[in-house]
């Protein structure tokens, strides 16, 4: 059942959904968080969350110490592993990570003790699912269908609205939000509750100001940003900053860099080093001529990576590969 599930063309989302569904019938639980993060930096993105009895106003105190709790996190050793949350509530958590990055980790609540056979059993679809989840990052940069037209694509972070940034004071409650920033971010994690819509944050903004702080306190699971896909072979990307020593700390949403997508789109299909090399190179419009020249190999070699490449993008030609990087087609 879990290759078939993790076999498919499902979404990050629909994936996680479906999974966690088949998921209860072997490990019963109470809650979950589980989280999306960018492969590079860790930081958690596009949260999936049911915790009963989380009040929308406890969100940012709970990220924050999830990124401050050493020995608990998905960056810590040994994962799955089990942690006690409070006298009443345990918690299994579980990295998806490969050789190609970080690509989500899951938490589980549930008010009575996980048993070692629970645990066992998720270590063992850990490795489905980190594949499926890279996989679901991999086909953001395929072709929208239909293609959208002008009018309807997302707006860019900066546009019309003005610059997308947040100011979030230590608490992570936040000071100030301009309303493109709150847009871009609605987007990314609409809440449930429509009656907190108006001054909710989702939690992107949260995770990357946790991870400045835990920074900070000598803690970090990487630097404070990260980069999300908000739809539409976009990709966004997400910086925490302090405007001043012990001041606010500014949260900032700009589209990705060339070179930002570039890094996910070739983790997410899984290029070996020498490929990434070489995609690099073709990005800058060399071809296998002066491609061979520059990394002192064999025009052939270079040719012989190309098809590699193609191969495992699913792209028919160079051009195509290419406009698929930088989301032109």
């Amino acid at each position: 059942m879990w290759e078939r599930l993790c076999s498919g063309s499902l979404d990050a989302k629909d994936l996680r959904e479906r999974a966690l569904t088949e998921l209860r019938h072997a490990v019963p639980y109470d809650g979950y968080v589980w989280a999306l993060t960018d492969p590079i930096t860790r930081v958690g993105t596009a949260p999936l969350a049911d915790i009963p009895g989380l009040a929308w106003s406890d969100l940012p105190g709970l990220i924050r110490s999830r990124y401050l709790a050493e020995g608990t996190r998905w960056t810590d050793p040994g994962n799955p592993s089990v942690w006690r949350r409070s006298e009443s509530v345990e918690v299994l958590t579980t990295t998806f990570a490969d050789r190609y990055g970080c690509w989500a980790w899951l938490d589980l609540w549930r008010s009575i003790p996980f048993t070692p056979e629970e645990q066992a059993f998720l270590a063992s679809i850990a490795p489905l699912l980190t594949t499926a989840l890279r996989q679901s990052q991999a086909s953001t940069f395929a072709p929208a269908q239909p293609a959208l037209s002008r009018e309807r694509r997302p707006r860019s972070s900066e546009s019309e609205g003005g610059p997308a940034v947040l100011l979030l004071g230590a608490d992570l409650q936040v000071r100030v939000g301009t309303p493109a920033a709150r847009e871009a971010l609605q987007r990314l994690n609409p809440p449930d509750d429509p009656t907190v819509v108006a001054q909710a944050i989702p939690a992107a903004a949260y995770n990357l100001a946790a991870a400045l702080i835990a920074t900070e306190n000598g803690v970090g699971v990487g630097p404070p940003w990260s980069r999300v896909h908000l739809g539409s072979g976009r990709w966004i990307t997400l910086r925490a900053a302090r405007t001043a020593p012990d001041a606010n700390i500014a949260v900032t949403i700009e589209e990705s860099t060339p070179a930002e997508r570039l890094e996910v789109f070739a983790l997410a299909h899984a290029l070996t080093p020498r490929e990434r090399e070489i995609l690099v190179q073709l990005s800058t419009g060399a071809d296998s001529r002066h491609i061979a020249q520059r990394l002192v190999l064999s025009e052939h070699t270079v040719n012989d990576h190309v098809k590699a490449i193609l191969a495992k993008t699913g792209a028919a030609t160079r051009p195509t590969l290419l406009a698929r990087v930088a989301g032109t087609g």
